[in-house]
């Protein structure tokens, strides 16, 4: 048993170190201060390339990795945003809904919403908020990964927030792209989508997506990781994100590549000044970013006037 354990703890060790050496050599190359944007890519023979972390793949791969990655962590997902945010990412996801403001009568499209935590919030909150016009609501909940909605429609019935067991919503789970999205022109009154965006290949293809389905003074709201504004709070994050999140992974979930490419993909997302513009390209107005946690996350917001 002894010698079991012995060889577990060092293939561990040596995988560790192999991860660490090759995600620092992928930073050097890449340079971690000059991140590219979902989408911008070079050409390689006739397809273009993107990142998938600190990887270089075609276009047409990086849908079905990331799709793999998600896939991966469904089950332990909450679990390891637990884990790896020391139970901060609730308080962001409540700020999140917060500063939304949830309405009665509001349609929302809570996109990469997988597992239902930012939906679960909406709920909640409109359930707290006098109706005594008796206004419907409704949500939509999309994600390009089925298992993820498979998770999440699972907690819906167990904390008791489905359409039957609610009164003037209607909560509804489609799987969709979010740069192909189904629904038709001007269909929702919000759009929310986080930890989500930075997973796809063209940002500005959900962007445009998102200006698209919401209705004129329909509101764009993301949550995402970001990057924080004091170089040695960065320095410390780098390394507790490379050092201690990827061998958390591997201990608590199995998985050690899918959590190294989250903090891989967190790194090469695009920092708050560059994200805002993006959005203000996509034709949204009276765009802001809050930071939280000194800009561990970010809130963006824009409206479609």
């Amino acid at each position: 048993m002894q010698s079991t354990r012995s060889t577990r703890l060092l293939s561990l060790a040596r995988r560790f170190v192999h991860m660490r050496t090759a995600a620092q050599s992928a930073r050097d190359s890449t340079g971690l201060g000059a991140e590219k944007s979902s989408g911008t890519a070079s050409t390689s023979g006739t397809e273009q390339t993107t990142h998938f972390g600190f990887q270089t793949v075609r276009e047409s791969e990086k849908e079905q990795k990331v799709h793999e990655v998600f896939e991966q962590v469904a089950n332990s997902y909450d679990m390891m945003n637990d884990a790896m945010s020391l139970g901060i990412h609730r308080v962001w996801k409540d700020v999140f809904i917060e500063r939304l403001g949830p309405t009665h009568g509001m349609r929302l499209l809570d996109m990469a919403g997988g597992t239902g935590d930012i939906t679960f919030r909406y709920l909640r909150y409109l359930a707290n908020q006098p109706n005594p016009q008796q206004r419907s609501s409704h949500v939509t909940v999309s994600d390009i990964n089925q298992h993820m909605l498979d998770v999440g429609e699972e907690r819906a019935k167990r904390l008791g927030l489905t359409t039957d067991q609610l009164s003037n919503c209607i909560v509804a789970w489609q799987c969709a792209d979010a740069e192909k999205l189904p629904f038709p022109d001007a269909s929702f009154t919000a759009y929310t989508i986080a930890f989500g965006i930075r997973n796809c290949t063209h940002v500005d293809k959900v962007l445009s997506e998102a200006y698209r389905v919401l209705q004129p003074g329909g509101r764009f709201m993301c949550l995402e990781f970001s990057h924080l504004t004091n170089e040695t709070m960065q320095w410390l994050y780098d390394q507790y994100s490379f050092q201690v999140i990827p061998p958390m992974g591997q201990l608590l979930a199995g998985q050690w590549q899918a959590y190294q490419y989250l903090v891989e993909s967190i790194r090469r997302f695009p920092k708050q000044e560059q994200f805002k513009q993006m959005i203000e390209q996509a034709g949204f107005e009276q765009v802001s970013h809050e930071n939280l946690t000194f800009g561990v996350v970010s809130i963006h917001s824009g409206f479609k006037l």
